[in-house]
């Protein structure tokens, strides 16, 4: 359920991801801030998806089969794509160093689609540039 977005939410996103104005307001009205702590594991390889996160500040550690295949930081979103396609998730993320984020509940996910049906393609947009 969206809530009001508070300033620094809207400025952080506004900081560190390409959203338009619009979105971010919407992002920062139904998302939670969150602290996540450093080797804090936020997602688990093959495990349901429940959640997705925008990192505002820090980095995290992509792991496949306790391989690390990558790192992510500030405007990169993680668990999006589980989410969207209802798969499980194909890799593990543990918090390299703290980090701040923005919490997405499913339901928090679903209600950005149902605001903005082309948010599934800017979040697949998102993930293709991480691969490139």
């Amino acid at each position: 359920m969206a809530r009001k977005a508070d300033r620094e939410t809207i400025d952080a996103l506004t900081r560190v991801t390409d959203f338009d104005a619009k979105t971010i307001e919407k992002l920062a009205g139904v998302g939670r801030p969150v602290n996540i702590p450093e080797r804090w594991a936020v997602m688990i390889e093959n495990t349901p998806a429940d959640k997705a996160y925008i990192i505002l500040e820090g980095t995290v550690e992509i792991r496949r089969h306790q391989e690390s295949i990558a790192e992510l930081g500030a405007g990169d979103v993680i668990g999006e794509m589980a989410l969207v396609n209802g798969k499980l998730r194909n890799a593990t993320v543990v918090a390299k160093t703290p980090v701040k984020a923005l919490h997405l509940t499913d339901s928090d996910v679903a209600e950005l689609l149902e605001h903005d049906p082309n948010f599934a393609e800017k979040l697949q947009k998102k993930a293709t540039e991480r691969l490139d």
